[in-house]
């Protein structure tokens, strides 16, 4: 697992201002991909066990928020660190554009029926952050209405939090070039054809846009409750390295214990 010193280096400090230029999108030297390989599978199995306690314990979910530009890696992100989970204990939501319906009512509203339940964890593809990001670059909503977003996002994550719901948000960082090579794979392996669109080519187009839209939500919404993680992504061996250890030092910062039990084992007797 990586140090916690070492983690605290893609932390988004509450309070700071965020310039994604100053963030590496590769990280870990090439000599240490054997060593993360070894090091996620170990961390894989302690997550397992964490959740399992973590249901147990029943007082703790953790939601896993993960945002990135498109072909980032947002769903190999979950195969890979959270698939070995017991699906019993993980709920997942993925987040398109809203329905006609979540569209009458507030943008939180849809969000809000998906967090996890107390024992569980849950892991958000895209999220309530697209109301402040698509919504801001396309500008499908009034400039002062997303502005206020940002408040309600900080007052709906505490209000979670205090509920017994812990965070990890992670922007999963690529370079421009670095999304150029993924679509041009989708566009070369028929097995990855299905995942490529014509939109994919008018959203590049955006970048900039996009790119400021986020510096703006990780400045404004990067909260002690609910603080967000800037992974260097291109390499997915370290990705996958980071991501872990930033989920087990959660949990087990959490003291999960299994409840005391009224009976003595060594005095039952199974026939």
């Amino acid at each position: 697992m990586i140090d916690e010193q070492e983690i605290e280096k893609f932390l988004v400090e509450p309070g700071s201002v965020v310039e994604l230029q100053r963030f590496q999108t590769r990280a870990g030297p090439a000599q240490d991909k054997e060593y993360a390989g070894k090091a996620v599978a170990e961390l894989r199995d302690r997550m397992a066990a964490l959740t399992e306690t973590l249901y147990v314990d029943g007082r703790y979910s953790l939601l896993v928020v993960i945002q990135a530009m498109d072909a980032a890696g947002k769903d190999s992100t979950i195969r890979r660190c959270f698939g070995s989970l017991n699906p019993m204990r993980c709920t997942t939501a993925q987040f398109r554009s809203p329905t006609v319906q979540e569209k009458s009512h507030d943008f939180l509203w849809r969000i809000h029926q998906h967090t996890p339940p107390r024992g569980t964890l849950g892991i958000f593809n895209r999220s309530h952050y697209e109301d402040v990001l698509v919504a801001r670059v396309k500008g499908l909503a009034p400039r002062e209405i997303i502005n206020g977003r940002y408040d309600h996002i900080n007052a709906f994550e505490k209000m979670l939090y205090d509920e017994g719901t812990r965070f990890v948000k992670l922007y999963l960082h690529v370079s421009k070039d670095y999304q150029r090579e993924r679509l041009l794979r989708r566009i070369e392996r028929p097995d990855k054809r299905w995942k490529f669109s014509m939109s994919d080519l008018e959203e590049r187009k955006l970048w900039d846009y996009y790119i400021a839209s986020y510096e703006q939500a990780m400045s404004r919404c990067s909260t002690e409750p609910a603080p967000w993680y800037i992974i260097p992504s291109e390499q997915r061996w370290f990705r996958d390295l980071v991501i872990c250890s930033v989920v087990v030092r959660l949990l087990e910062s959490l003291d999960l214990h299994h409840p005391s039990i009224d009976i003595d084992p060594n005095k039952i007797e199974v026939d």
